[in-house]
């Protein structure tokens, strides 16, 4: 147990300080290396991390999608506040810097993609198609969804720090509502062969808590309207409710092959991804509900 608080205790101090740095460079930096550390644990649960043509294509193509992210973004910072750009205009040249990006990045995943198939064909007798395309599913999954964090933290320039742990906590406040939940009443099991813990009353306690904590943070930060605690209540109990799909998704994967965690890293915590497993899901989802219906 105390070496459980211990870790814990590093890793908030640790997001703390990048969270402090959110409007450098340091964040897509750590988004890169969680990212990088992610995808070394997944593919080592599925026995890849050996075979380093497919590590180094899965890692590269990985880590270069915030990497890109970022640099489009900062292309069009510069763009917005420089008066000079291709013909004096600033926005085209800024779209341009984007869309030579993204261009760029899907030829990087096409060629990991590539890579992967033909590594996948010299080897065909040690490696199966569900390794490859499970490769391939979280090569596209992990580093689009971490990336989130960066989208959030652009969202918006004045609230973009509170977006983003409003973000990342959506996950997190749903865990500890489930759990407290779950040990004072909880009674009927949801997915006893893949979460024997989970209960569904713990499952309801953890949606209640993240609504009504979305609901009063943001009434808080933003002022209190009732149009914004509706979509923020709506918006805290369908993360809750997806980000305990990820995190039976992520403990299913562990049950069929076997694993107790993804990895060590944070001593009785288990791996980057034990800890994110539920964030992957949940951090798109909070953006996509604040692009389409907004925080003001």
């Amino acid at each position: 147990m105390l070496t459980r608080i211990i870790s814990g205790a590093v890793g908030v101090v640790l997001l703390g300080v990048i969270l402090f740095f959110h409007d450098t460079i340091v964040l897509p930096l750590a988004v890169a290396a969680i990212i990088a550390v992610m995808l070394f644990e997944l593919l080592r649960a599925v026995k890849l991390h050996k075979c380093i043509p497919i590590f180094l294509a899965a890692e590269v193509a990985g880590v270069s999608v915030p990497s890109i992210y970022y640099m489009s973004h900062v292309g069009s910072v510069i763009c917005d506040i420089t008066e000079a750009g291709i013909q004096g205009d600033p926005e085209f040249y800024s779209a341009k810097v984007a869309e030579i990006n993204h261009i760029f990045q899907f030829v990087l995943v096409l060629l990991a993609a590539f890579i992967i198939f033909v590594t996948w064909l010299k080897k065909h007798k040690e490696i199966r198609y569900e390794q490859v395309f499970f490769v391939l599913a979280v090569m596209i999954l992990v580093p689009q969804a971490m990336t989130t964090m960066l989208r959030i933290e652009n969202f918006d320039s004045e609230s973009g720090l509170f977006l983003l742990i409003m973000g990342l906590c959506g996950a997190w406040i749903a865990d500890t509502g489930a759990y407290f939940t779950g040990v004072a009443m909880g009674k009927h099991k949801l997915c006893p062969e893949i979460s024997p813990k989970k209960t569904i009353e713990g499952l309801v306690g953890g949606i209640v808590t993240t609504a009504v904590v979305y609901a009063a943070a943001f009434s808080i930060y933003y002022g209190f309207t009732a149009k914004r605690a509706a979509i923020a209540f709506v918006t805290g109990a369908v993360c809750a409710v997806i980000g305990t799909v990820g995190d039976l998704s992520a403990s299913m994967v562990k049950r069929q092959i076997g694993f107790k965690d993804y990895g060590k890293i944070m001593p009785g915590h288990g791996g980057l991804m034990d800890r994110f497993d539920s964030v992957l899901f949940v951090l798109p989802t909070f953006y996509a509900f604040i692009a389409l219906f907004g925080v003001q």
